[in-house]
């Protein structure tokens, strides 16, 4: 079992996606924790969509207690565990399916609607627990509902972005390790946009410096998303 272990992890290493404009928080932690769980269900005989369930069901049960529980350091605690696994196992279906000779569309389709799932229910969580918990009529509750704005834009227009890129280049094969890469001094600068770094953040709920926190990453995000979006305009138009 440890040697299987051993050669799907190196395996997995030889055929990651390519680290091009991914945060600090995506190359160095999550993408690494993805290796070692899709390499343990590889051994255990598990299916991408499988693993891609396991992936809903620990990120589900994070944003269940952010909306019903009260905010204190436990359940804080329980929320960024359950958030930081839910998203190494995000990474570890794709990384299964490659390791398995490829994936599926089914597959695609059922990953990218437990991430629209996801991106559309964090951020309320957020605010029904300010909402329940603290004063209702806090000012506060705008940033949640401004964060979920912003993080619902980007979802979607990445996956429009993925979408015409392969419609106009003929390619829907995954770019494998070494086709592209980015500087570590960009993967750190961005890395305030980074799902994971929210995960981890958002354990410290309980504190009251925490939306203040929370403000200054929406407040990252959303200017990331205005230059983002300039971007890919200018880049769209040279299709």
């Amino acid at each position: 079992m440890n040697a299987t272990f051993r050669t799907s992890l190196s395996a997995l290493q030889r055929a990651q996606k390519t680290s091009k404009g991914a945060p600090a928080y995506s190359r160095l932690v999550n993408r690494p924790l993805g290796r070692v769980f899709a390499a343990c269900a590889h051994v255990v005989g598990l299916t991408p969509n499988q693993v891609t369930c396991l992936s809903a069901l620990a990120t589900f049960s994070g944003i269940a207690v952010i909306a019903l529980a009260e905010s204190t350091p436990i359940t804080a605690l329980i929320v960024a565990i359950c958030l930081v696994v839910g998203y190494a196992l995000d990474a570890a279906d794709g990384q299964l399916a490659r390791l398995r000779g490829g994936g599926s569309v089914s597959g695609e389709w059922l990953d990218h609607v437990v991430d629209a799932i996801k991106i559309a229910c964090l951020h309320t969580a957020v605010l029904v627990n300010w909402y329940r918990f603290e004063d209702p009529s806090d000012r506060r509750l705008l940033l949640p509902i401004a964060f979920q704005i912003v993080a619902s834009i980007m979802f979607f227009v990445i996956i429009l972005n993925d979408q015409i890129r392969r419609a106009h280049r003929g390619n829907t094969q995954m770019i494998l390790q070494g086709e592209g890469s980015s500087s570590t001094l960009y993967s750190l600068a961005v890395v305030p946009t980074d799902y994971g770094l929210l995960c981890v953040v958002l354990g410290l709920m309980w504190w009251s410096g925490f939306v203040w926190l929370y403000g200054l990453l929406l407040a990252a995000n959303a200017g990331f998303m205005v230059l983002a979006l300039v971007k890919w305009y200018r880049e769209m138009r040279r299709y």
